[in-house]
């Protein structure tokens, strides 16, 4: 880690603590991770998020007092928190409450099984913006969210987006990364990336995860369209 950067900090929140000492454990072994802190219920993951401001909330869906979605939305709801990224972590990889989730502001999940080198792969990347999903099993949710999701609606700021960033957001609907989408369209992944970005701003999007809801709720990519 050079000297400019910083660790990524993380809050765990999960109710079985030898599941937070092996996450803690993991992490904690990372010159460029940092655990900030943990909790064992939702409403204390929310007022440590308040507390510590990581960068990445490792939560469980399944807590007491309160569970993950409800602290999810109630940290991707305020503004100050605006920069802290929400991972949920399931036993299953198509957990029921993943969908909703995702449409909470969550910025992705994981299997709590999932490889190590994994686990770290998200945290990194999410941080970066890049992630959205368990690599595993990415495309096999984003198409069972497209047969949940709801009707098309016209997103707000839609008609304000370029050609080729419908094109990318459409790309980024399927599931794709943005080196496969700088590969699709035949440019630099800095590009790619840029068009990402600038997409998510144009339509107020928090992270990857929404612009793949926003893509399915306006009708731009619809259930099928996985090759």
């Amino acid at each position: 880690m050079s000297p400019e950067s910083r660790a990524v900090s993380v809050l765990l929140a999960d109710d079985q603590s030898l599941v937070r000492a092996g996450f803690r454990a993991l992490l904690d072994a990372q010159p460029d991770i940092v655990v900030a802190g943990e909790a064992a219920d939702g409403e204390e993951a929310v007022a440590r998020t308040r507390e510590l401001r990581p960068d990445v909330v490792l939560m469980d869906i399944r807590m007491p007092q309160l569970d993950g979605l409800a602290a999810t939305r109630l940290i991707t709801a305020d503004a100050e928190l605006g920069a802290v990224k929400v991972v949920m972590l399931t036993t299953f990889e198509l957990d029921e409450y993943v969908f909703e989730a995702i449409r909470s502001g969550a910025s992705g999940f994981l299997v709590k099984d999932t490889e190590p080198e994994e686990l770290l792969r998200a945290v990194r990347a999410v941080v970066a913006g890049d992630a959205l999903l368990s690599p595993g099993v990415t495309r096999r949710l984003i198409e069972e969210f497209a047969a949940r999701s709801k009707p098309p609606a016209r997103a707000a700021g839609l008609d304000e987006l370029t050609e080729r960033e419908r094109e990318v957001m459409a790309l980024v609907g399927i599931g794709l990364s943005n080196e496969e989408i700088a590969r699709r369209l035949v440019v630099s992944p800095l590009t790619a990336k840029t068009h990402v970005s600038r997409t998510m701003v144009k339509l107020g999007a928090r992270d990857r995860a929404q612009l793949v809801v926003l893509a399915y709720e306006s009708g731009l990519v619809r259930p099928g369209w996985l090759g």
